[in-house]
């Protein structure tokens, strides 16, 4: 029976070791897709507010 509990031990701590590691990967991953989020949406805001200059009038009437 001790041979057994201890391949499945082997085997579980294997499993938690790939899961860590997983985790870990997907957190990078969240990060850089956070981050790339960011500085499109700094870009939209950019565009953006570049279009709404070039929309307003150069000279406000009085």
């Amino acid at each position: 029976m001790k041979p057994q509990i201890e391949a499945r031990l082997a085997e579980l701590r294997h499993e938690y070791d790939s899961g860590q590691q997983m985790l870990a990967e997907l957190e990078r991953r969240s990060n850089e897709v956070s981050q790339t989020l960011l500085r499109i949406g700094g870009a939209i805001q950019v565009l953006e507010e570049m279009l709404a200059a070039d929309a307003a009038p150069d000279h406000p009437a009085a």
